[in-house]
């Protein structure tokens, strides 16, 4: 009797996993709208695929991570990306990169990755950094934060999709360079993203949200809201 049920168990899970093992990939861009027309333009999960004759060397190279990126925004540093926009030869490699300059006491602000883990590695300069857990099961927890302070050589990594930061604690600039597992890891700064959005979000939504009052929330909204 108890071999019936291992062999039923084994029979389940094996339905199980070919199930899991047969589902869609991982989109790569925020949404793709299905279309009943076949002249409508093609918008596969990637980028269309080039010509293998007519690919150069040049599809599969980029220059100019040398360069120090303009770091005199509002919040104190500069994203350089490697996405597959900018290096095509990236594209179905599931990989891309990041350069970020800091000026002193510049942030990297509060965003997320919504299609990628991040591998972060520091060249120059003290930075703190750190990531937030995903909603608590317990109610009355609290997000858990976990962060470090970093130093040249030193590498930390962010999961896929949860909030993290970098702040440049020192008192010269920094650079670090960042990996991810996707061509188009995507960037949601939460900032820009609730303060800054078009159209923009009821400013009662956000004072309730933030608990702030609203004449404060309508003052975040008129700011301007620079994508570092």
């Amino acid at each position: 009797m108890l071999g019936n049920w291992f062999a039923l168990f084994m029979a389940i899970m094996a339905v199980i996993c070919s199930i899991g093992s047969a589902s869609d990939p991982d989109p790569l861009q925020d949404f793709c709208v299905a279309v009943d027309d076949s002249s409508a333009a093609v918008l596969v999960n990637g980028k269309i695929c080039k010509d293998p004759k007519i690919v150069t060397p040049n599809d599969f190279s980029v220059s100019g991570l040398n360069q120090v990126g303009n770091i005199s925004s509002p919040v104190g540093s500069e994203i350089t990306q490697v996405f597959v926009d900018r290096l095509p030869g990236l594209n179905t490699l599931g990989i891309s990169l990041s350069r970020i300059d800091y000026a002193p006491y510049g942030l990297n602000p509060p965003h997320v990755h919504p299609r990628a883990s991040e591998i972060f590695v520091v060249m120059e300069g003290t930075l703190y950094v750190g990531f937030l857990t995903s909603s608590p099961q317990n109610p009355n927890m609290r997000y858990e934060l976990f962060a470090k302070i970093l130093h040249p050589g030193d590498v930390y990594v962010y999961p896929r999709g949860l909030i993290h930061f970098q702040y440049n604690v020192g008192k010269g600039n920094a650079v670090a360079f960042a990996g991810f597992n996707s061509q188009n890891p995507g960037l949601i700064t939460l900032a820009n993203a609730l303060f800054g959005s078009e159209p923009p979000l009821p400013s009662d939504v956000l004072a309730k949200a933030f608990q702030l009052d609203e004449e404060i929330v309508k003052y975040l909204q008129s700011v301007p809201w620079i994508q570092n």
